[in-house]
């Protein structure tokens, strides 16, 4: 299981929040690209970068911050927030994003996740955030009404790379993953699932790492404020 390190953006700056709420916002770094190398330092091979801003207003940016980031680091980049068209998708990958998520817009506009991921195979991912397994978009503002497990069988049989999946109730709670939640999306789909939101400590790695197909779990808050020390979670998941 791969152990993803995450960098939120908001008003150019590296922040948190808590279960997404815009009105509760920490601020960790006004360089991101800085805090991009030092998960770099400690053995990350893959760092997960979200444009709050993007998310909430629909037009994404931070795009001059992910461009940063870019160029600090050698690693691969996934990047969602505020994609809500195939020119964003385009732009993204030419500035040399690895993968990108559609997350709203995967709801909204399913001919852009289908044109996305017939352009660009295996480089285009879906982000699922829940709230008591319904799916919520806009920034998590929004219900859109449908289960969460519905939605990724939905979106699987298009052609995705793979699923992000949040529990918006644990994200920025330190409270724990929601392992059954992420345990029965993992056993109802074929493609790769990325677990988020929650975790706390190396006891939820290790409770993550024996969900049996889990491809990887994001980590935010965490390692910003010392409860889990990246390095010593990436060796404990790939032990």
């Amino acid at each position: 299981m791969l152990v993803i390190p995450a960098i939120d953006l908001k008003d150019g700056r590296c922040v948190r929040l808590v279960q997404g709420r815009r009105d509760q916002v920490t601020s960790y770094s006004d360089d991101p690209a800085s805090v991009a190398r030092r998960w770099v330092e400690e053995g990350a091979i893959l760092i997960h970068v979200v444009d709050l801003d993007g998310a909430f207003s629909g037009i994404q940016k931070n795009l001059e911050r992910i461009k940063e980031i870019r160029s600090a680091v050698d690693v691969a980049l996934e990047v969602g927030g505020g994609i809500r068209g195939m020119e964003r998708v385009e732009e993204l990958f030419s500035i040399g994003v690895d993968r990108v998520i559609l997350g709203t817009s995967a709801v909204k506009d399913p001919d852009l996740l289908s044109s996305a991921t017939e352009r660009y195979p295996g480089r285009v991912l879906v982000g699922i955030d829940a709230r008591d397994g319904i799916v919520a978009i806009r920034g998590w503002e929004e219900s859109a009404g449908m289960e969460a497990v519905e939605f990724a069988l939905r979106v699987q049989e298009i052609g995705v790379a793979g699923i992000i999946y949040t529990d918006i109730s644990r994200d920025g709670m330190l409270s724990g993953p929601n392992v059954e939640a992420i345990r029965t999306m993992v056993e109802a789909v074929r493609v790769p699932v990325i677990a988020s939101g929650g975790v706390s400590s190396i006891d939820d790695i290790m409770r993550l790492k024996e969900i049996r197909g889990l491809w990887g779990a994001i980590v935010g808050k965490a390692i910003y404020t010392g409860r889990v020390d990246l390095a010593e979670a990436i060796r404990a998941a790939s032990g």
